[in-house]
């Protein structure tokens, strides 16, 4: 029995997805803290019980037992008092995936601090946007020389920020050195009571959102998060008691959240981090020898980097479950990985705002390309301009319709100091995620495209993941992203930008091979009627192609106009 999974859940073990969605419950305490209710309580019972396993490029290794990240977190909350934080301020971390940022994420909960995560490859523009706006008291990063860079070029502009930490060898003058103020603190620390306490709608994490189309949101979470992810822990990447679990992610990501910490460790599993300086192939493999996760989740970019590579020499028996989320996965990805390695993917889709929304939970058999069938408590369903549910292979908005009063744990608050934003997205009680899926007739979803991204092409409303999907099941193809290019006639035409595999080079030739493989594996109206190759796709800090920087090019490059006949529906 989990002692700390079972105070949550009711009931734990289930006989099919019907029986899942329908009966699952999960029990919201008063005042919950998971600094407290889960770290410091897995601490209590089971002092030696492993929580992070730690790996590095040179191949270093470090464990981590609750009884240490207790320790470790009350000496670090002791720090930040020292330093003038307190309930309610706002913190940063860019901190890679050093050990410390589990340690520094405990102990702002402890002491009832607002965190956010930050990737390090914020540039100094990104840097003092994110301070201001979220009135940042204290940064604390690791010594990486680019961002020692852009946060020394930044700090004149950040108004709020008031000291800097740094977690690493090269301290810069005037900055403080972490885990020399960890190591010499006291290890004694009390839960505060009263009004110093934390309540379950205090703030307790804010996350970016991607920033794909305009500047990024503040997507605010409270203390009920970490229970809203056991389902995505639990029930979707199927973690085990006291089996490792790799998500490989920055720190920065809110997939660190999904993958990393909350659920995980509510249910009694231990964390696997691989601190890479740099993503490789090599790399992962590397690291997954060393780690031996019992259960792996990673980006589709990455499984589309590793069956690109020579497999045959790499045991994976040891991985019992794969997951992927962050991005759709193409079917052809799925089925070379299955081929390659034995892994059988199994997806899941949601946000920054939300805890898994619909996944291949582990009692639904795979259909490759699907993102499965949808959670329990979000109440998830597509709506149409109308607000009314949609029928089989209609496209409309995913929807979370349970977001009235009492919303339930994994769903955001809302986007801070942004009340018209959501407004915009969050009305009559239903949070409209601006995702475009349809659902076929055993009730699997389809991801389309966000709703920006959908391509209106002669009357026809085409998804841009459909069309990548079948360009990605050619060999010449190692990443895409199809997104409208404007046309006198059409309206809208679907254009593919290409990055090419090892050994391909851009033709003529090789753009009428592309254009004739989409017409065989899918529709021919889905065609990319333009293709174009280039070096890299333009993504977001989070790893997300960010379509819209491509729209933008081509609206300079293309004549426009109305298209000729209404979008079809659908």
């Amino acid at each position: 029995m989990n002692e700390i999974l079972s105070k949550y859940c009711p009931r734990i073990e289930f006989e099919s997805y019907e029986d899942f969605y329908r009966n699952y419950t999960c029990r919201v305490p008063e005042n919950f803290n998971f600094a407290y209710d889960v770290v410091d309580e897995w601490a209590r019972i089971k002092p030696d019980k492993t929580a992070l396993v730690w790996t590095n490029d040179a191949g270093d290794m470090a464990s981590f037992t609750f009884a240490d990240m207790k320790r470790l977190s009350d000496k670090a909350a002791n720090v930040l008092l020292a330093q003038g934080i307190v309930k309610g301020d706002v913190v940063m971390l860019i901190l890679k995936q050093r050990p410390e940022v589990w340690v520094l994420m405990i102990a702002l909960m402890k002491i009832g601090a607002v965190c956010i995560p930050g990737t390090y490859q914020l540039t100094q523009k990104d840097i003092v946007y994110r301070c201001n706006i979220a009135e940042v008291k204290l940064l604390i990063h690791v010594d990486d020389p680019d961002l020692l860079k852009n946060i020394k070029g930044a700090l004149p502009e950040c108004t709020f920020l008031k000291k800097t930490a740094v977690v690493g060898t090269q301290i810069p003058e005037g900055c403080i050195d972490m885990r020399a103020e960890i190591d010499k603190a006291s290890a004694e620390f009390t839960r505060p009571t009263g009004s110093a306490g934390t309540q379950n709608t205090d703030h307790m994490l804010i996350y970016f959102s991607s920033g794909t189309t305009g500047m990024p949101k503040m997507v605010l979470h409270n203390y009920t998060l970490p229970l809203g992810h056991i389902v995505t822990a639990k029930y979707w990447q199927c973690v085990e008691d006291d089996g490792i679990h790799l998500t490989q992610t920055d720190s920065g990501w809110a997939k660190f959240a999904w993958g990393k910490i909350y659920g995980q460790w509510i249910c009694g599993a231990a964390i696997g981090a691989y601190d890479t300086e740099k993503f490789t192939p090599q790399g992962i493999l590397a690291a997954l020898g060393r780690l031996r996760p019992l259960t792996f989740c990673a980006t589709a970019t990455i499984f589309r980097f590793l069956i690109k590579e020579d497999l045959s020499g790499n045991d994976f028996s040891y991985i019992k479950h794969a997951s992927v989320a962050g991005e759709p996965l193409s079917p052809e990805v799925y089925h070379k990985l299955k081929e390659l390695t034995g892994m059988e993917l199994r997806e899941g889709f949601g946000q920054s705002e939300t805890s898994v929304m619909a996944a291949t939970f582990k009692w639904l058999p795979v259909k490759p390309g699907s993102m499965g069938k949808p959670s329990p408590l979000f109440g998830l369903n597509l709506l149409d301009e109308n607000g009314k549910p949609c029928d089989d292979g209609i496209v409309g908005n995913i929807s979370i319709t349970n977001g009235g009063d009492n919303p339930p744990p994994g769903l955001f608050t809302g986007y801070w100091k942004d009340e018209e934003i959501t407004r915009n997205c969050w009305y009559d009680g239903v949070y409209h995620t601006g995702d475009m899926a349809w659902h076929d007739g055993d009730g699997y979803y389809w991801f389309v495209g966000r709703n920006d991204d959908v391509i209106k092409c002669s009357g026809y409303r085409i998804g841009p993941f459909e069309v990548e999907s079948a360009l990605m099941e050619h060999p010449s193809v190692l990443e895409c992203a199809v997104t409208a290019a404007p046309d006198p006639n059409r309206g809208q035409v679907v254009k593919a930008t290409i990055v090419l595999a090892r050994g391909f080079t851009g033709s003529d030739e090789l753009k009428r091979e592309l254009q004739n493989h989409v017409k065989r594996v899918t529709a021919p109206y889905k065609y990319p009627r333009i293709v174009e190759f280039v070096d890299e796709l333009p993504k977001t800090v989070s790893g997300k192609i960010q379509r819209n920087m491509i729209r933008k090019k081509d609206a300079s490059e293309f004549p426009s106009s109305e298209p000729t006949q209404s979008p079809a529906k659908g």
